[in-house]
């Protein structure tokens, strides 16, 4: 399939590369001309807006930021929803509400454009290696045309319905649990540090533990490693629980685990973290308790 990749993030560069190999025709589309230049070197074409996207494309991949992100690159004035032809799928990867969803259904329908609501899991490693999870919702022609993309970048696609919505329901439950559970990793991996614990020690200990998670595991060796490069920053996850609180808050729903865990990755952020990758939300125990971090290694 000849397709668009829009966002060549930690995972969009990964996705993109995994439809590469698959062997697909791959167009990213990233403001950074580095990231540009890499995809470039890795086999793909860019541009570096939307409106640059050729005209002919089968399907195009969202994998910015936000729903605000997402609604300019497609209706914005450098947008590329008027570029494309009625039938080009348009797989939505990025966490957004669920009315959001709905909405983007909406609007690309009035131009012929098929959607999924096919947020995604599983990190930059598994976008790199073509086995993130896909939540997806959408109508069967959608779901028909998407399936080659599918393919190249899932281990696995759960079909959640015949419209938006769902896909973006689910992962908002996923989402309040991944920060949670990040948030709670570093609380422990802090307080083993303070009461004078090795942490590596506690980190092998605790993964061989019942107290283990996929977010302990996944995280904590970048605190252990002192690289705060951001697989996925802080303030992915300011935005994504603030996405779960606001759709709780309006079905009259407490979430206080959900509300504690986004005040700290606030705090990381207003402490000047938020680019950083969310396991460093440890240093607002840092700075509070004012316990030793690992420092990088060599």
């Amino acid at each position: 399939m000849k397709l668009a990749v829009i966002g060549l993030g930690s995972m969009g560069m990964g996705a993109a590369q995994s439809l590469l190999r698959a062997g697909h025709d791959v167009i990213g589309c990233e403001m950074r001309a580095e990231v540009r230049d890499a995809f470039i070197a890795a086999g793909g074409h860019a541009v570096a807006s939307p409106d640059a996207l050729p005209s002919d494309l089968e399907a195009v991949i969202l994998l910015v930021v936000n729903a605000a992100q997402a609604e300019a690159v497609l209706f914005g004035p450098q947008g590329c929803v008027t570029r494309l032809a009625p039938g080009t799928v348009v797989l939505n990867c990025v966490t957004v509400a669920a009315e959001r969803a709905v909405e983007l259904e909406r609007r690309l329908a009035e131009s012929g454009l098929p959607m999924l609501d096919a947020p995604v899991s599983g990190g930059s490693k598994a976008a790199a290696e073509g086995r993130m999870s896909v939540m997806a919702s959408g109508s069967p022609e959608a779901f028909a045309t998407a399936e080659p993309v599918l393919a190249a970048i899932a281990a696995k696609v759960w079909r959640l319905g015949d419209r938006a919505g769902p896909g973006s329901t689910v992962k908002m439950v996923n989402q309040l649990l991944a920060g949670v559970h990040i948030a709670a990793a570093a609380e422990a991996l802090a307080l083993g540090i303070r009461a004078g614990a090795d942490p590596q020690t506690l980190f092998d200990v605790i993964s061989a533990s019942a107290g283990s998670s996929w977010m302990w595991q996944n995280r904590v060796p970048h605190v252990l490693a002192g690289d705060d490069t951001p697989h996925s920053a802080v303030n992915i996850f300011v935005k994504d629980l603030g996405i779960v609180l606001d759709a709780a808050r309006g079905m009259t729903f407490p979430l206080p685990l959900a509300a504690a865990a986004h005040q700290l990755f606030l705090a990381a952020a207003a402490g000047g973290d938020g680019g950083s990758d969310d396991a460093f939300v440890i240093r607002v125990w840092e700075r509070l308790a004012k316990i030793p971090l690992p420092e990088k290694k060599d």
